[in-house]
């Protein structure tokens, strides 16, 4: 469990343009780069954990992201670079423009040849890094895992937006709401090996099995690979192949802005009801207009801030990732960090009509 404040509308960006392709991929770097003190130890001589240590000053951490120019990345990401400002560090975003298994191979190599102080990565494959990983944490590198975890042995701390649990089980309870627990619905994820989607959809699975959801059928789980148009052209696909389709569930922001425009556009604006992961300013004129009810998400920002001052609790020695440990992250105050390393941001909120205009990310 975690203790935390409250959601608050937080005021990162004026605009949210979602940018489809990138020539290779991008470095970002935001305060200069400074030379921290002493490597901390490597993963399998990792000192006690001493909650008192202070947090070092010129840490180095580096964001790996699935991919750049992804808005929901760009957002999390800058709440990370933010934090680290915050507490006397270094921080940048690193990464590929694709989500492909393998992408996020390279970068891990490089930022170990840099001698970074802290990994942050939401892997694109759960084992496909690990090995890179456990090159980074043998040289003394410490891994966070935020939004999609890497295999355990990959990583120090997982921070994980919002219980899976609930997420998998709230998206259905959300669209089946409005479909009046009836009718066929699909499923439009992201990758096919994409840890937290997986997780999600298998609890979308479970919850649907449920006897008040006997008149619902998945008929489909479609990959836009969180590519815009890939996922806009699996959107029509699944209206082409169902035309009796009732519900779409998108757990992924370019999926769900995607199937949003795509909806928006057609015959089935209102009729098939979306809804998913996104932000509010990336969707607002989507529930405006009536193509999309209502969705949900964590804030982006605080779970890049988090995984930040998880990364430099880490660094600091005052965690080292076992059960119980507790540290300070910032504004959003004490952390405990829970079983097999993990550390939940909090509870996702729903946005529909009401709110939306309350939230600008």
């Amino acid at each position: 469990m975690t203790t935390r404040t409250p959601w608050r509308p937080v005021a990162l960006l004026a605009g949210l343009v979602l940018l489809t392709s990138a020539c290779g991929g991008t470095t970002k770097s935001d305060v200069q780069q400074q030379q921290s003190s002493a490597p901390a130890g490597t993963a399998s001589s990792a000192p006690a954990a001493d909650p008192d240590a202070p947090l070092k000053q010129g840490l180095k951490i580096a964001f790996l992201p699935k991919q750049v120019n992804n808005p929901y990345f760009t957002i999390a990401d800058k709440g990370g670079v933010d934090a680290a400002r915050e507490f006397g560090g270094a921080g940048k975003e690193v990464g590929p423009s694709d989500a492909s298994a393998s992408s996020q191979v390279s970068y891990i190599n490089t930022l170990i040849q840099q001698k970074q102080d802290a990994i942050v990565i939401s892997a694109n494959d759960p084992n496909a890094v690990v090995p890179a990983l456990k090159q980074a944490r043998a040289a003394g590198i410490k891994v966070v895992s935020y939004d999609s975890d890497t295999a355990p042995e990959g990583r120090d701390i997982f921070v994980n937006q919002a219980s899976a649990e609930d997420l998998g089980r709230t998206e259905v309870q959300l669209l089946a709401k409005q479909l009046g627990n009836k009718g066929k619905i699909a499923i439009l994820s992201a990758t096919p090996n994409a840890t937290n989607q997986n997780t999600w959809i298998e609890f979308m699975k479970d919850e649907l099995s449920k006897p008040e959801y006997k008149d619902m059928e998945l008929v489909k789980v479609a990959y836009g690979n969180d590519d815009d148009q890939k996922s806009f052209t699996e959107t029509q696909g699944l209206l082409r192949s169902y035309p009796d389709l009732a519900g779409i569930i998108s757990p992924t922001t370019v999926g769900i802005a995607a199937a949003a425009r795509y909806l928006s556009d057609s015959p089935y604006k209102g009729k098939v009801k979306l809804t998913g992961l996104g932000t509010p300013n990336q969707l607002r004129k989507f529930v405006k207009d009536g193509t999309i009810e209502a969705f949900e998400l964590w804030n982006p920002a605080d779970l890049g801030y988090l995984a930040s001052y998880a990364a430099a609790a880490l660094a600091s020695g005052q965690i080292t990732g076992a059960e119980g440990e507790t540290f300070k992250a910032g504004k959003l105050g004490d952390y405990t960090v829970g079983a097999k390393g993990e550390v939940l941001l909090g509870k996702p909120t729903v946005f529909d009509k009401s709110n939306i205009d309350d939230f600008d990310f």
